[in-house]
């Protein structure tokens, strides 16, 4: 029973556990001081005939916070199998009311919608949906490649109305306005906002050429900004389309691409490729 218990929980096990698969508080110890279990936190421990591995790492800082604690945040996408890479810091939600500690983590507290708690591998964790929608603060491609593979707009809107007023709704509304409409559009204002704010010169809006309406051009180099929307409108019908136009316009224009995530997280380094690219052409052509 206990080979069982730790082989399925990541070699990971509580005081209170390690109780209920039959092994008494002095036998703990003996195994602590033994060297075969280490302690991880306070009544928090891990069988040390195994790698301590990010799940491990992730099960013992919500188990260290108490039974009432959950998974959140970036660290609950991870746990869903949304983004690959675990963050640095571990986010757990405890209730409001609760006295959970925290232990090598950050911990939240507040009340989820129970709707938005569930288990997963063992580990009480919150809602795929409410998980996106945290961990897309700040990091608007998790939403993305969320709903390109793992969800739908209606589940991610439904879990973001069943807990108002928590950390980051506002921006995550934005996002899921964005995410509705395909946000084209609105990295297109963005970009052009930004250049203008720049005072860089030499472009213009909207260029129609060969039967194509550029969104940004720079005329006189010949360099063409296209302005993506989010990945999981794209359809099949709508990515050969894309590519026939690249095709088309690569043969005469200098053409640099960006979604509206490139303009939302790294707007900066999108202007300064566009200014490096258009000064680059301009000193090679002949005066």
């Amino acid at each position: 029973m206990l080979d069982d218990w730790l082989a399925q929980h990541d070699g990971v096990i509580t005081r209170a556990q390690a109780g209920a698969c039959g092994l008494s508080a002095d036998a703990v110890d003996r195994l602590v001081r033994a060297g075969a279990w280490m302690k991880v936190h306070r009544g928090v421990y891990f069988v040390a005939d195994r790698p301590f591995t990010t799940d491990a790492r992730i099960r013992s800082a919500v188990w260290a916070a108490g039974t009432s604690a959950m998974l959140s945040g970036e660290a609950a996408a991870f746990w869903h199998g949304v983004i690959s890479e675990p963050p640095s810091v571990i986010e757990v939600t405890g209730p409001r009311r609760g006295r959970s500690r925290a232990e090598g983590c950050r911990l939240r507290r507040r009340d989820v919608h129970s709707r938005d708690i569930i288990v997963r591998r063992g580990l009480r964790v919150t809602s795929l949906e409410l998980s996106v929608l945290e961990a897309a603060v700040g990091k608007a491609h998790i939403m993305d490649r969320a709903l390109q593979r793992h969800t739908d707009l209606e589940r991610l809107k439904r879990a973001h109305a069943r807990n108002p007023g928590r950390t980051g709704a506002q921006k995550a509304e934005r996002l899921l306005k964005a995410a509705e409409t395909g946000a084209r559009s609105e990295g297109e204002r963005l970009l052009v906002r930004e250049l203008r704010a720049r005072a860089v010169s030499g472009w213009v809006a909207n260029y129609r050429w060969g039967g194509y309406e550029l969104d940004i051009a720079f005329i006189v180099e010949m360099v063409a900004i296209e302005i993506d929307g989010w990945a999981f409108h794209t359809d099949h019908d709508a990515f050969q389309r894309d590519r026939t136009r690249q095709n088309a316009l690569s043969q005469s224009w200098t053409v640099l691409r960006y979604t509206w995530l490139d303009l939302t997280e790294r707007l900066e380094q999108v202007v300064a490729e566009i200014i490096a690219t258009v000064n680059r052409i301009r000193c090679s052509q002949p005066r």
